[in-house]
Formats: C-alpha cells, structure tokens, sequence
C-alpha cells in the first residue's frame, strides 16, 4: 500500500466492482514463552463478497447491537463520489463510537469516518506527513478510548497513532487529525490488513504477507506487545510474535487475501475475514473463528 506500485487498488475490488455491475514463530528482541496466546480454530461464517469482504467488529454501545462489517457494497454513494472508494476493517470504542478508515486512488489524504453513539456520522481528514503511506487499511481504537491506531501497505517497522476522531477531545472534524506518534516496531511486518486490541497493551493483527520471508510463513496471524498503553505524546515499542498461519481452504486455487480482525473482549472469540482466490471469492470466502487456549 505505500507507493503507487503498491497501492491497495487490489484485484478483489476491482472484481467485485464488476461482479456488483455484472449480477508460533517470534522474531526480533526475545519475550517470555507466556508472551505469546495459542489460538484454536474453532468454526467459520461465509464472508459475502460485496459487504464483508474488508473488515469487521463486534459493537457494545447499544447493547446487543449485531457484528459490523465493511465492504465495497458498504461505501455510501455520497462518500465513494467524493473519491472515497476504499474502506478498510473498522473498529468500535466501548463507548459505542464506530470508526472506518477509507482511502482514495490518489493524493496526499485519508479520511475516518465516525458514527457517534447516537447515530450521527462525521468524516475527519489526516493529511498525510511526511513518509506516510497513502494507504488505510485499519483502524483500532485503544481500550480508554482516547487513542487510535492505523496502518500503512507494505513492509513496515511502525503502527500510527492518532487522537481518537469523535472521542479525544484534541479532534474535531473542522481540523486536520494530526498523527500523534508512532509504536516502533522490533521486526517488520508486511500487509497488514486488520489490528485490534485484545487487551491494554496487546494487539492482534491480520497480516496478508504473500511471501513469507519474514516469520517463515504467509498469511500470519500477528501478535504486538507494546511497552506501554498508546499517550500520543511519546513513540512506544512493540514486540512482534508470529503465532499461527491463518487458514487458507477453498474449492479454488490461487492466492488468498487476508482481510480485517476482531477481537470480542465478552466472549473471548477472536474473528477474521480470509477472502477465497478465484471465482471461489463468491461461494467460500470465510470468517473465521477462534478461541485461546
């Protein structure tokens, strides 16, 4: 996603477009064996192709509210017109403030929009510093609610941190949302497509690596331990730990595309999209299902 060659443009959306007209591995600084989760496939949901193909989160304000999930058919006319035509794996606070992150084919900006806890949508625009990739694959809210976290396309040593739109008061959707710091990260890692917080320190992220170079396999399920909870006033560290390979079945063959993830702090069940290759995109693309142990 950082460079125009790498743009996130990929082929699913390009696909679905005219579908929808048409009809554990730890590298880097060493960390205690107890660092790192196990997590157990337990089940899987189709994912539908036009509304759940980019990312998910469970919601808690108002209670009982269903799973949310983004997709290209999930772009509102009135946003997509405006240039807006990619949305990433969105996140919920536990406040009930919903937050998605959308890029555009071109120029210097990304845009978060927010849906208050009573149903008012917002939009606020980061205009990109310098270095940053234009790509906006993620958004994962801290669990105090007051900070941010996204994300670049690419081989990447950081995550971004932002003032949380619509929550910290720092922001307001008249203003440019400024990047706040960074988490440096102690291994890179490459095409992440979805983090969230499992708990104040801990992250876990959805990797859509193709090559698997970097911990010895492709598509891993990430998880970052910070040295500290997000402040958006000084950078923190993260420990990176390659736990698992996500699963990767269909009836076709080809390359399969990890999508966004969820972490469901009530249940405990940990949830990500892994979108089939081929015509297979329609018929088998999966959310998969998980549980600690």
């Amino acid at each position: 996603m950082p460079a125009p060659a790498r743009k996130r443009r990929h082929a699913l959306s390009a696909g679905l477009v005219t579908l929808a007209t048409a009809a554990a591995v730890s590298l880097g600084a060493a960390a205690p064996a107890s660092a790192a989760d196990t997590w157990t496939e337990t089940g899987s949901d189709r994912a539908d192709p036009l509304t759940e193909s980019q990312g998910l989160t469970s919601v808690e304000v108002p209670a009982n509210s269903p799973n949310r999930y983004t997709g290209i058919g999930t772009i509102p006319v009135g946003v997509s017109s405006r240039g807006w035509n990619h949305v990433g794996d969105p996140d919920a606070s536990y406040n009930g403030y919903y937050i998605e992150p959308y890029q555009r084919d071109s120029g210097n900006s990304k845009m978060y929009r927010v849906q208050a806890p009573g149903g008012a949508w917002s939009e606020y625009v980061h205009t990109l510093a310098p270095g940053e990739a234009m790509n906006n694959s993620w958004s994962a809210i801290s669990p105090d609610g007051q900070w941010m976290l996204s994300g670049e396309w690419g081989t990447m040593n950081r995550l971004l941190v932002f003032p949380t739109p619509g929550i910290n008061p720092a922001t307001s959707p008249s203003a440019d949302l400024k990047l706040a710091s960074n988490v440096t990260l102690d291994h890179p890692v490459r095409d992440v497509q979805g983090c969230d917080f499992s708990g104040p320190t801990t992250l876990l992220c959805s990797s859509d690596d193709p090559e698997g170079t970097l911990f010895g396999m492709t598509k891993p399920l990430l998880q970052i331990d910070l040295s500290a909870a997000p402040n958006g006033t000084s950078n923190v560290s993260g420990h990176v730990t390659a736990l698992r390979q996500l699963p990767l079945r269909s009836s076709c063959s080809g390359s399969f595309e990890a999508e966004g993830i969820d972490y469901d702090r009530r249940s405990g069940i940990l949830r990500v999209i892994v979108v089939s290759p081929g015509f297979c995109v329609i018929t088998d693309s999966k959310t998969y299902k998980f549980t600690r142990s």
